[in-house]
């Protein structure tokens, strides 16, 4: 069986464009339902995001960075996350799903996704400055 190994310094590049990639995509969305009204629920969303980021967010990056760290040099890309987290990642995939085809308020629904989209994006700064520090110590 062939393991798509890659090497530390790429399952953190891996990792940084993940979370950057799914927060540009959620705020995205998210922009196009929160900003019909005016610009005071993307405002509070950012806000929101901000505080999620610095709160709890910035210590899942944290762990994910130590995660990737604590693995063999060449490791399957899978491995970026742990079996855990991935099985976190098909929940909000679903909770995301059904929020949208629910009768919640479309400003309200692109409010979350604008929150938790630059919650994630905010908090990948982390992931990104240790992909740098890595290649450059290497």
């Amino acid at each position: 069986m062939i393991k798509p190994a890659v090497s530390s310094r790429n399952m953190l590049l891996v990792a940084a464009l993940f979370w950057s990639g799914v927060g540009l995509m959620l705020m995205g969305r998210g922009w196009c339902l929160a900003a019909r009204s005016s610009f005071l629920p993307p405002l509070l969303a950012a806000v929101v995001g901000t505080i999620k980021s610095l709160l709890i967010l910035d210590r899942a990056a944290r762990r994910n960075i130590d995660r990737v760290r604590s693995l063999p040099e060449r490791s399957c890309v899978g491995a970026v996350y742990s079996w855990r987290m991935w099985g976190m990642v098909l929940m909000m995939i679903v909770l995301g799903r059904l929020l949208r085809m629910s009768p919640v308020a479309p400003v309200l629904v692109g409010s979350i996704l604008l929150a938790v989209g630059w919650g994630l994006f905010l908090s990948s700064r982390l992931i990104w400055l240790e992909w740098r520090r890595f290649s450059v110590s290497v």
